[in-house]
């Protein structure tokens, strides 16, 4: 691989490693490009607490310390800081207005949830509601829509176990618009050595069939994530053996404000 975007570290309470040795490893492994994207603070209101991203008070701590690293290596690789977030509309503009006082240089769009994750169930969990996975899908679209966003990450979580037909329906339709929005769609590293629902043949098969663009994340949550070449060759082949074109880098989009 010649850049991952994926890259998460422990504020999101579910990784581990120093930010430093995602940055070694990184180059390593041979990356010329390293993204950050951990998870977001979320501007929740009333009492609900988010378990599986950084606190607010966190978040310019994280910036100053990626932003450092990326002075410290740049003659070794080029580093980007960035976030990882859903798209809740109940929350997404006081979202946006929180990262404007931050300098960072991109996000990618993780949806975990249809609606938010106060409500609704994380959708990786199997279901067969095939209206969840109507709204899951079109609120990815949405979110994507606000020009906010690098790329859509692991598109495929939706563990939908009910019937195929609904879910090649629904695939079709959101691979379609996706493509007319020009996003591209990651095929996530995680998922695969987790042997996860994820990634998802039925899903890729489709997206082979429409002619969406690829790139793959690491998704990494411990460093030595970043050196599992084999893992990586092998979510490459999910792309290579159906023609996808598969993106090696990317530009990060400007999202402030």
């Amino acid at each position: 691989m010649y850049a991952n975007f994926h890259t998460h570290t422990p504020r999101c309470n579910h990784a581990c490693g120093l930010d430093r040795e995602y940055v070694e490893s990184a180059i390593r492994a041979g990356f010329k490009v390293l993204g950050f994207a951990d998870h977001t603070p979320m501007p929740f209101t009333g009492e609900y607490y988010s378990y599986f991203r950084m606190k607010m008070h966190e978040t310019e701590e994280y910036i100053n310390s990626i932003n450092k690293l990326k002075e410290e290596y740049k003659n070794d690789i080029k580093i980007y800081t960035g976030f990882e977030t859903e798209y809740y509309p109940a929350y997404f503009e006081n979202l946006l207005n929180f990262l404007s006082n931050f300098d960072y240089d991109y996000m990618i769009l993780g949806q975990h949830f249809a609606d938010n994750e106060v409500e609704s169930p994380y959708v990786a969990h199997a279901n067969s509601d095939s209206e969840l996975l109507s709204r899951y899908y079109n609120q990815i679209l949405e979110g994507y829509a606000t020009g906010k966003f690098t790329y859509i990450a692991h598109p495929d979580l939706y563990n939908f176990v009910g019937d195929p037909e609904i879910y090649e329906k629904v695939i079709y339709d959101f691979c379609s618009k996706a493509k007319k929005l020009g996003a591209v769609l990651e095929i996530n590293q995680l998922g695969y050595t987790s042997k996860r629902n994820y990634p998802n043949a039925a899903f890729w098969d489709i997206a082979a069939k429409v002619g969406n663009t690829a790139i793959l994340g690491c998704d990494a949550h411990s460093p030595t994530e970043l050196e599992n070449k084999a893992a990586q060759d092998d979510i490459r082949q999910i792309a290579i053996s159906r023609g996808i074109t598969l993106l090696d880098g990317i530009v990060p989009k400007a999202v402030k404000g």
